[in-house]
């Protein structure tokens, strides 16, 4: 197993479970083409042995379909695992609401798994009661309601690099912009609101650039409360970025939302993280531990133009950034 500064590195062992026509399966393709070793569906009782056989990262589908399925003994074979200070072990959960599941397997007249005998809105009730210990357990949830593939991928291979443990056991944080009349980002933990600054889109020889442009975050920062909004946001992640990772959570996502996803919040994200990756004179970082911090824009994206990035990077993280998965 590769080591960071002679420290051995944990292998990054992933149960990944959730409701059916929530994306599960896409999920376990993206793991596989980020190098992790993929089993869907095996016993329960085999995962111990896979586990100690598997000599690269493992990602494992769990759900109502596997034999014996049980969320407490999901739960416990988790537990037992997190026992070996060698692994890392995350559970991940996809879900997606009622009326878009609904739709899913409408348009793919697929049989849901639990429904052989009732309705798909039964079978997707039953499904969710049975797993709902696991969405409470699960280190992220991921909501696929309104993501299409492209920021699907975007989405998992932000948070599960190719390098095993990269991120350690810390906390990863997530700046992300957003459009609010493209929809609130569900995986978000704290949403800012940026729409009350002046807006370039007015401006016509500033409205077809973007955030990353210089004229562009110049004129946003001539607001006269941008900087104050800024200090403020900067104030409140020095808070409660701690005391996400004393309450164990792995993933933070700071989402900043304007009109169009384009100029105010992207401004605003990249300012962001240039404060919290930029050590003091000290070496100290500004509020972030020594987390990895990355940047995710997600209109920006939808629109072709680029994908996310580090702006720290994890200890052991290649030099090259990822390719955009966004065609």
């Amino acid at each position: 197993m590769r080591t960071v500064d002679d420290t051995l590195v944990p292998r990054r062992i992933l149960l990944v479970s959730g409701l059916s026509g929530a994306g599960k399966s896409s999920i376990l393709r993206i793991l596989e083409d980020l190098d992790h070793e993929v089993i869907d569906n095996p016993p329960l009782g085999m995962l111990d042995d896979i586990v100690a056989r598997a000599e690269r990262p493992v990602a494992i589908g769990v759900d109502s379909r596997t034999r014996g399925f049980d969320a407490s003994a999901v739960l416990e074979a988790l537990a037992r695992l997190r026992m070996n200070p060698n692994l890392r072990v995350e559970l991940i959960y996809a879900t997606a609401e009622e009326s878009v599941l609904l739709r899913r397997y409408t348009a793919t007249r697929r049989r849901h798994p639990l429904a052989l005998h009732g309705s798909i809105k039964e079978g997707i009730e039953e499904e969710t009661a049975l797993t709902a210990p696991l969405r409470a357990a699960a280190d992220l949830v991921i909501d696929t309601s309104d993501m299409p593939p492209p920021e699907l991928r975007q989405f998992v291979e932000s948070r599960f690099s190719p390098w095993e443990g990269a991120a350690g056991e810390g906390l990863t944080v997530a700046l992300m912009s957003f459009a609010y009349p493209a929809g609130l980002p569900r995986e978000a933990d704290i949403v800012l609101d940026a729409r009350f600054l002046r807006n370039p889109h007015y401006d016509p020889a500033l409205a077809p650039k973007t955030g990353l442009d210089a004229d562009v975050a110049a004129y946003v920062a001539e607001d006269s409360d941008y900087l104050p909004f800024l200090n403020q946001i900067h104030g409140l992640l020095q808070l409660v970025l701690p005391r996400f990772v004393q309450e164990g959570k792995k993933y933070a996502t700071i989402a900043i939302g304007c009109s169009g996803g384009r100029h105010r919040s992207v401004t605003l994200v990249e300012a962001l993280a240039k404060r919290l990756s930029a050590p003091d004179g000290m070496g100290n970082y500004q509020g972030s531990g020594q987390w990895p911090i990355m940047i995710m824009h997600r209109e920006l994206a939808r629109l072709g133009l680029g994908s996310w990035r580090w702006a720290r990077k994890p200890a052991d993280a290649p030099n090259t950034e990822p390719a955009s998965p966004v065609s």
